[in-house]
């Protein structure tokens, strides 16, 4: 008899992460990373990297950004993680860059939004100003009671 999935060793969809870490110190760029590991681990992603913006640019183009556009591009790959979408930059910058990665067919992934605060278990879509569809996560979902 073969084993239950859950009981496989199964690699989960391939993303990677991205952080715009502008003036910002060690521990928040740890803490934030961990978000991003910790969310993959909770919806069962694979997390390949994690690209960082450490510089303001005027544009959206970036050593990191390019770098995370080019492995968006391999076989295989999902998506990209944000802790949230101001992760992108400012308004201008984010909205480019949301362009770039739709154009690179990769889903957006925010491990929490910027709307208002849905009860636990009741996660939701928000539209980006591109009108792009965000996934977010709905924090821990709780079991429901078996029925009798």
């Amino acid at each position: 008899m073969e084993p239950l999935t859950e009981q496989r060793r199964v690699n989960g969809p391939v993303v990677y992460g991205f952080l715009r870490l502008v003036n910002v110190p060690e521990a928040r760029q740890i803490a934030l990373t961990a978000s991003l590991v910790e969310y993959c681990r909770r919806h069962e992603l694979l997390l390949s990297g994690v690209f960082t913006d450490r510089k303001a640019t005027a544009g959206p183009i970036t050593t990191a950004f390019t770098g995370l556009l080019d492995v968006l591009a391999l076989p295989g790959t999902y998506g990209v993680v944000l802790p949230a979408v101001s992760h992108l930059g400012p308004k201008a910058i984010a909205t480019e860059r949301e362009r770039r990665i739709d154009t690179a067919v990769a889903r957006l992934l925010l491990v929490r939004g910027t709307s208002k605060p849905h009860p636990a278990g009741h996660g939701h879509s928000s539209l980006s100003s591109t009108g792009r569809s965000y996934r977010q996560s709905p924090g821990p979902a709780f079991a429901l009671e078996a029925e009798t």
